[in-house]
């Protein structure tokens, strides 16, 4: 129960609540202009304010900067005692506590200059679904757990701004579909675990077919190809590296295989040298015989014989002199074969020189060569390291691949099976909770046939995405039905959680759910919550503009006067809830 909210400015205007029904109700006053309008006189900002003393975030109102470092204080009974709690606008981490906190599980710590409790909101919040609904440590283990601002909001709706007058299994507009199926099913005594376990579910689907997409789309590489494919290569890889191994396990490495190279190449270009020499030299004494074969010695017949055929006679002292040149001739042709034979047989001592040579310098390049096949340098072992490493890490990538896309296959496979288990484990539960289900259906059945005279339906079902909820009442589509269905089913939930809530239950109502809704049916909505609040234990809250008020069709015995427990003017700036106009 809440008894109060309070602020430390001396212009707000203090709320004091009464057990059972209460309403906050928004005047307009005759010395009004047009100008003036209820409006931001402060209904809706004492709802902001409960949320935000109850660990929510600042609403539109308390985010104003005019609002800034304004103190705000909640006077309320939580397990069987009472609280004053506390909470500044500017340092909303910090909530002070005043009360008897020794058997909380999560304690307050007392602060050192102002002797005070203080908690932060993370563990407030925590405290508080300890308190209200009996939240156990044991959900965190649970990726997808109720939790107690999620559900709080059911009891106390945002505004329409935030969306919380949607649908009744909506508190707010951007809420997601498990943390309405979680909160849903814990609120109404069914297996939330299952809707949380259904989550998971979901998301490793999610994360099956983003990976499945990327690697369509060649964005990751360890998941691309087929398994028949991935399997036959990494046959060929793993016969690769076998056979890789096997090379280097008999490779054998000369400490001297670089300088025995070199020794090598060296006596090749010896051998190449003195086999291009002999080939010119002997070209050059075939040149030579050849000049030796075709020396003619010079004759005087020979030429006498030259004169005769020409018809001459030679002269005697020509004669004489032609004897002189031949018998040089021949010496310079003797000279000349000497020199011959001479250079021919340096040739050919030479040319022997070189094949003796050419032998030896052969044998030797044997004898280095068969030293270098049966050995390895260190720079071709370190190579074929490499490539062996290379093919290593090939085998290994493929057989990433392939157990990835094993697993994929599996995963979605598992996901299948658990999906069926889950979801008949679930129809199980639920049937299991027959009387929770029944209690639900017939409180939201009577609170609609009381305002409508029809029984309206609310439906709880298992479906293949989890828990699917749905209210009906006839006659619905227009807005105002729609709100009614809210309304019956936050009276249901308060309903429930009575009996079985940790601190007393309360349940607050901005206008907006009354919008658009017949007089009559208003009027039937706020007399059936008064007469709940009473008979069941809880307290109910609600904010009015008073001439949205359905006075005419009360019946006699209510008198709707008596819940009001505080009336904002828009008379004159004090009139409103802060006391301010901004």
């Amino acid at each position: 129960m809440i008894h109060s909210i309070r602020c430390d400015k001396p212009s707000f205007q203090t709320v004091v609540f009464n057990p059972g029904f209460n309403v906050v109700v928004a005047e307009r006053t005759k010395e009004a202009t047009r100008k003036d309008s209820r409006n931001g006189l402060g209904k809706s900002t004492s709802i902001e304010i409960i949320h935000f003393c109850l660990g929510g975030n600042k609403g539109e109102t308390l985010k104003k900067p005019q609002l800034n470092d304004w103190t705000f204080t909640i006077d309320i009974d939580l397990g069987e005692k009472r609280y004053s709690v506390t909470r500044n606008t500017k340092n909303t981490n910090k909530i002070i506590i005043e009360g008897d906190c020794t058997e909380w599980v999560i304690k307050p710590t007392i602060d050192k200059k102002t002797g005070k409790q203080i908690i932060s909101r993370n563990d407030w919040t925590k405290q508080l679904g300890i308190l209200m609904f009996d939240l156990q440590p044991m959900y965190d283990e649970y990726k997808y757990a109720p939790t107690f601002r999620s559900m709080i909001s059911y009891f106390v709706r945002k505004n329409h701004q935030s969306g919380g007058f949607l649908n009744p299994f909506q508190q707010y507009k951007a809420q997601l579909e498990w943390d309405q199926q979680v909160n849903n099913s814990f609120l109404l005594g069914l297996g939330w675990e299952y809707a949380s376990k259904w989550q998971v579910l979901k998301d490793r689907v999610k994360v099956l077919a983003q990976i499945k997409q990327e690697a369509t789309t060649g964005l990751i590489s360890h998941m691309m190809g087929n398994i028949g494919e991935l399997e036959s290569l990494k046959i060929r890889l793993g016969a690769q590296v076998k056979q890789e191994k096997e090379h280097l396990d008999n490779f054998k490495v000369h400490p001297q295989y670089g300088q025995i190279e070199q020794d090598a190449n060296r006596l090749t270009k010896a051998i190449h040298e003195r086999v291009n020499l002999n080939i010119d030299e002997k070209r050059l004494l075939e040149h030579y015989e050849s000049s030796l074969n075709e020396e003619i010695d010079a004759t005087p017949d020979r030429v006498t014989k030259i004169y005769e055929e020409a018809g001459l006679i030679l002269p005697d002292n020509i004669t004489k002199k032609m004897n002189d040149v031949i018998t040089f001739h021949k010496k310079v042709v003797v000279n000349r074969r000497d020199f011959l034979n001479s250079e021919m047989e340096k040739i050919k001592q030479n040319v022997v020189q070189r094949e003796t040579e050419i032998k030896e310098l052969s044998a030797r390049r044997v004898e280095l060569m068969l030293t270098l096949k049966s050995h390895g340098a260190l720079q071709e072992y370190t190579q074929l390291q490499n490539n062996h490493q290379n093919t290593v890490a090939q085998l290994k990538d493929v057989s990433q691949r392939l157990d990835n896309l094993k697993k994929f296959e599996q995963g979605r496979s598992s996901i299948n099976v658990e999906h069926e288990l889950l979801l008949q484990q679930a129809k199980n539960d639920l049937n299991e909770r027959s009387s929770q289900k029944e209690e639900a259906v017939l409180a939201f059945n009577s609170y609609s046939k009381t305002m409508y005279s029809a029984p309206g339906i609310l439906s709880i079902n298992i479906s293949k995405t989890g828990f699917k909820f749905d209210v009906k009442i006839e006659r619905s589509g227009s807005q105002g039905i729609g709100n009614m269905k809210i309304f019956c089913y936050d009276l249901m939930l308060a309903k429930l959680w009575v009996k079985k809530a940790k601190s007393p239950i309360f349940l607050i109502h901005d206008s907006i759910i009354f919008d658009g809704v017949d007089e009559r049916q208003k009027a039937l909505a706020l007399q059936l919550a008064d007469s709940e609040a009473k008979k069941e234990g809880f307290q109910y809250i609600c904010t009015m503009n008073s001439d949205a008020i359905p006075r005419k069709d009360f019946d006699n015995d209510f008198d709707f006067d008596k819940y009001v427990v505080k009336m904002l003017t828009d008379a004159k700036e004090e009139g409103s809830l802060l006391g301010i106009r901004f």
